[in-house]
């Protein structure tokens, strides 16, 4: 209800009214008024509610599923877990023993009309030989097969060893360059990878883009290998947005652990709120990530999570 204080206030002036009772209680209505205006006003100042859509279950990618199992599930007890949890999109990483059945996977994802955003690349070579043997043919079978799909990619630890900034960002454009030319090919896209170390910041990344030309790369952020960059998020998101095609999600301590179920850290929920508000589209990645647990439960707790935070939101 609203309360014209300045109404009360002339009615007293005018009436003399002298009795105690009466003034107290004019005065409480003024009050009243103004607490009531103050509420308005910061209701007013509230920003509009932000979209929360991208994390929707149809915008969700299943990430670090593969090797991360310990059901040990193969293609197609693996696609129809993907299909039973309602993912209809999967990025797809490996180790060498999974190659084999890599195109009977692409077959089933198919059948289940569940999209393979993605594949991933471990770059760990150097000069011209850039891509270890798996890595080639996991690109052979992206060509062969007619498959278009982005490529997650980022580099080992050693990869800029004993160089300087300048030599880092030097090597990493040369290094782009080349893999973006064989992704091409195969008629894919890269997107840069946060891992870890000075290619795992993404304003390092953002800077490598920049440098090399390529307008068709993107970079994929994992919150799990982020844990050390929380404070800085807010600098981080407005710097990679341009840029920013899946942000991988996870539960966020600044000590850690690695990986922590969505919802039980204590800051993924802002996080992910700053997020949705950037404007950010692109897609939502929920990771498997524990090798001595059934993925399956591990996803599933992590898609409860994300639902939870997203309600309190």
């Amino acid at each position: 209800m609203y309360i014209n204080r300045r109404s009360i206030y002339s009615y007293v002036v005018k009436t003399k009214h002298s009795h105690p009772l009466f003034f107290v209680i004019c005065m409480l209505l003024i009050l009243s008024g103004a607490c009531q205006k103050n509420k308005t006003e910061k209701v007013d100042s509230v920003s509009p509610q932000v979209d929360l859509s991208i994390y929707q279950t149809d915008n969700l990618v299943a990430w670090c599923v593969v090797p991360f199992d310990s059901m040990n599930r193969g293609p197609a007890e693996r696609v129809k877990m993907l299909a039973d949890l309602g993912f209809k999109k999967f990025a797809y990483d490996w180790r060498e023993k999974h190659l084999p059945s890599f195109p009977q996977e692409v077959e089933l994802l198919e059948q289940q009309q569940i999209e393979l955003l993605s594949v991933w690349w471990w770059v760990d070579g150097h000069g011209d030989q850039l891509l270890n043997e798996g890595n080639e043919q996991l690109l052979h079978y992206l060509d062969s097969l007619n498959i278009r799909c982005d490529i997650w990619m980022s580099f080992s630890d050693d990869f800029f060893q004993g160089l300087d900034d300048a030599q880092k960002l030097e090597r990493a454009v040369e290094s782009l360059k080349k893999l973006h030319q064989k992704a091409a090919d195969a008629g894919c896209n890269l997107m840069l990878y946060n891992h870890g170390s000075w290619f795992g910041d993404p304003r390092n990344q953002v800077r490598i883009i920049e440098e090399s030309g390529l307008s068709d790369v993107g970079i994929i952020y994992n919150f799990h290998h982020a844990h050390q960059q929380i404070e800085e998020f807010p600098e981080i998101l407005e710097a990679m947005l341009p840029y920013l095609n899946t942000v991988n999600i996870n539960g966020m301590n600044k000590g850690g652990p690695k990986t922590l179920t969505v919802g039980q850290g204590e800051s993924e929920k802002e996080m992910l709120r700053m997020l949705a508000a950037s404007g950010f589209k692109g897609h939502v990645g929920i990771i498997g990530h524990i090798e001595q647990e059934d993925v399956k439960v591990v996803l599933e707790r992590n898609i409860k999570g994300l639902q939870q935070v997203a309600s309190e939101l």
